[in-house]
């Protein structure tokens, strides 16, 4: 990557962290191996018609059984730091009470072969994948949920804590409440607003609190962080009306979750719908929002253009789709639109009360093909590459940006797009399981050995 326009590892100095980002539920398969307890996604997964294809996530990549071959395959791509989550059914498979030692015992294999490759561990506690069990109870929509998960956050703290530096809370909050709990496409598929707003407010105090359980459990110097999905949002006019629909959207895509964790409550104000989210508060809750991060993970691929729509509830606004806009998309119909990082982290390098920005996620699936034993995937490359270089502006700018890693490193189970969009930069095979390095690996290889 070295070669694009003078892009270079050493422009964004020593200090910056570079990795690759990973979820337990894409990756690791063994879905009931070893007293692992059900996730919402085995059961979502079983429903006809959810899922692509009918795929789910039972053997995934095998990750459970292959991570040291995925391993290597980083100490091999000079990748220095591997984000990955922890499965908490895994952990705990009805969500609390008995802890399942097998669990234990595979993320500190995990944790200490990283360390013996001198790969750098970075762990999210929740990466979408409830305890079925806990679902049965309500999930996020059951305000029983805060006290499990901070058990959870303890948990792992008293586990892992004296060899992971670096945690994550949760992943995505505005996705897993907005696709599982208002729109149904996504875990464990509910609808409808009776549902999201409990589960919003119940994953935001989740998410101060796993803080503050993991802040007490481990040692000084340790870093928390959290991470936010994030779309630059655009009206699609200049008219008033779709300037303030956007407003809208970008409330909720980009404000809905960083706003209450910063003590500036939830965007009620741009988006009048979360008025009734008070219904679900108990005195005290807005000093409970909060958490001090010491770092804050913002995963951005698109950016969305937006315009005003009376038919739809609630928002009063519709996204403009980018195939219709006849712009470059990728496997997902994602628009590819590179300064949408760099305004991502303009924007929220604004609010004061944010320490540092890592770039958590960042990458783009296009169809792979393997010739020869070779995939040239030359536009992977191009998105990397000029997403990075938006990075770089950012961050020459001044912005508090101290990171980025990959999404992904092998190709895996993309939720409810099933095996179908590939995004990483290592291809599997999901029949034989074999690995092949694409051109992107071996590009970002080139790139982080400089």
């Amino acid at each position: 990557m070295t070669d694009n326009d003078g892009l270079n590892k050493k422009l964004f100095g020593e200090n910056f962290h570079f990795g690759v980002s990973t979820a337990a539920y894409q990756i690791e398969g063994a879905h009931d191996a070893d007293g692992k307890g059900p996730s919402i996604w085995d059961v979502f997964t079983t429903n006809k018609g959810k899922i692509l294809n009918g795929d789910n996530g039972s053997i995934a990549c095998d990750f459970y059984s292959r991570y040291p071959e995925d391993l290597r395959l980083l100490k091999q791509l000079n990748i220095p730091n591997f984000r990955f989550s922890i499965a908490w059914s895994r952990i705990l498979p009805q969500g609390f009470g008995k802890v399942n030692q097998k669990g234990i015992d595979f993320y500190n294999r995990v944790i200490d072969t990283c360390l013996e490759l001198g790969v750098q561990p970075w762990v999210t506690l929740y990466h979408w994948d409830l305890p079925q069990a806990l679902e049965a109870k309500g999930g996020w929509t059951n305000r029983e949920i805060v006290a499990h998960f901070s058990d959870f956050s303890t948990l792992c703290a008293k586990f892992f804590g004296d060899r992971i530096k670096y945690w994550m809370v949760m992943n995505e909050p505005t996705v897993f409440t907005g696709a599982g709990y208002f729109f149904g496409i996504h875990a464990p598929g509910r609808r409808g607003m009776k549902n999201f707003l409990p589960a919003v407010h119940h994953a935001a105090l989740s998410i101060a609190e796993g803080g503050r359980a993991l802040r007490s459990a481990l040692p000084s110097g340790t870093e928390i962080g959290s991470t936010f999905s994030c779309s630059y949002v655009e009206p699609y006019s200049t008219k008033s009306r779709d300037e303030r629909a956007a407003r809208r959207v970008d409330a909720l895509l980009n404000r809905l979750f960083i706003e209450p964790s910063l003590g500036m409550g939830y965007p009620v104000q741009e988006l009048p719908a979360l008025k009734k989210i008070e219904k679900y508060f108990v005195k005290g809750d807005e000093e409970k929002l909060k958490f001090d991060f010491d770092f804050v993970g913002l995963q951005n691929y698109t950016r969305e253009i937006v315009k005003h729509s009376f038919f739809v509830p609630y928002l009063g606004a519709k996204l403009v789709a980018a195939e219709k806009r006849k712009v470059d998309v990728t496997a997902m119909k994602w628009e590819v639109y590179p300064p949408a990082i760099y305004q991502m982290i303009k924007q929220f390098d604004r609010y004061p009360g944010i320490r540092k920005i890592i770039v958590t996620e960042n990458g783009a699936a296009f169809p792979d093909s393997v010739v020869d034993g070779e995939i040239n995937d030359v536009r992977r490359i191009d998105y990397l590459e000029r997403h990075l270089l938006e990075v770089l502006r950012a961050k020459n700018e001044g912005c508090k940006v101290e990171g980025y890693f990959v999404w992904t490193l092998t190709g895996n189970f993309e939720w409810a797009e099933g095996y179908g969009p590939r995004f990483g930069l290592v291809h599997v095979d999901f029949v034989t399981q074999k690995r092949t390095i694409k051109n992107s690996g071996y590009r970002f290889a080139n790139f982080l050995d400089a």
